[in-house]
């Protein structure tokens, strides 16, 4: 195996084994370990019929000591839980799911991704329902998952800003619906908008479903907010503020959990609330972040149907790339991981 670890982006490489675990009537089976990356399923599994799935994202890092991290796969687990409880579907117990990706890592340590690379051994948890049926319902068995795949750095070169394109025209998510899980319906929903950005260089925010008012996700990532007192005052102001949207109808992100507990330790304030869009004027930073970017600062943001532009700024603003840098080092291991977030691996 040869690996140009320059060359990788967020994109899929294939590693030597995935890890596999069915369930039948409530009982989970050991994971395993297996060369096979084909899923053998029947025609009408719920997960091909009624869109019965659930996945998640999450990376292993080798450390300036030497050390492996996995970082918070715990919170994974959880988030996946809730998924699957919430499109009725057999959940995978924390223990099992910590199991497996350990697995995946032992299996598959020579595509980890050496410390000054920057890249990272990424794996993707899936949970699907494999019951046969056409008559509308879930299903009763499942298969969990796990597929790894080294993956370069987000940003290659400099750490850089992109341009977003409001669209009231398409919704990712209804309040109360299925937005709040991590399921593969929520991204392809989002296809008609993010891919007519992407053809135009920019990427999509979406508003709220109800009202067309707040910011709900930028893209598929959650969004940040930066103010630093008046849009127009020093940047030198003492209070720096955090926002991030509260809605029913957003993924809670652990990399802006994570983001804001970081912000809270630097002695900003950190704000859930509907943020309505013309409150960009007043954003000194703004950006989406999630597991694959971290953080991706945003330059502006363009509303065609209103024909305006709000200006946020050319580059990466000094609050964000301090947070950003900030979580990178606790997940290389540069910096104290006060709050217990990686799970060390010594070998």
């Amino acid at each position: 195996m040869a690996i140009d670890w320059s060359t990788l982006g967020f994109h899929y490489t294939e590693t030597d084994y995935i890890v596999r675990s069915a369930c039948h009537n409530g009982v989970w089976e050991e994971p395993y370990a297996t060369k096979d990356k084909y899923l053998h399923l029947h025609v009408s599994a719920t997960v091909l019929q009624y869109g019965q799935e659930a996945f998640e994202g999450l990376k292993a890092f080798r450390g300036v000591d030497g050390k492996i991290r996995i970082f918070r796969w715990q919170a994974n687990a959880e988030r996946m839980r809730r998924s699957a409880e919430g499109l009725y579907m057999c959940p995978v117990p924390d223990e099992l799911f910590g199991k497996a990706i350990r697995l995946a890592l032992e299996k598959n340590i020579d595509y980890l991704p050496p410390y000054e690379t920057g890249a990272t051994l990424y794996f993707r948890p899936l949970l699907i329902g494999t019951t046969p049926r056409l008559g509308v319902g879930p299903g009763k068995d499942f298969e969990f998952v796990v597929i790894p795949s080294p993956i370069g750095p987000y940003y290659p070169g400099k750490f850089h800003c992109t341009t977003f394109i409001v669209n009231r025209h398409v919704d990712r998510a209804a309040p109360f619906g299925t937005g709040q899980f991590k399921v593969g319906g929520n991204y392809a929903a989002s296809f008609r908008a993010t891919e007519a950005a992407h053809a135009m260089g920019m990427d999509c925010i979406f508003l709220d479903a109800a009202k067309h008012k707040y910011i709900d996700e930028c893209s598929a990532a959650n969004f940040i907010g930066i103010k630093v007192g008046t849009k127009g005052q020093s940047t030198k102001y003492k209070e720096i503020e955090y926002l991030t949207p509260r809605s029913s109808a957003i993924l809670p992100s652990i990399t802006n959990d994570s983001l804001m507990t970081l912000a809270k330790e630097k002695g900003y304030k950190v704000t859930r609330r509907h943020i309505p869009l013309e409150e960009l004027s007043e954003m000194h930073e703004a950006a989406a972040c999630g597991t694959a970017c971290v953080i991706s600062p945003i330059d502006k943001v363009f509303d065609p149907d209103k024909g305006k532009t709000y200006f946020i700024s050319e580059q990466p603003g000094p609050v964000l790339s301090g947070l950003y840098h900030a979580l990178q080092d606790i997940q290389y291991g540069r910096a104290e991981d006060k709050h217990h977030w990686c799970e060390i691996i010594d070998r």
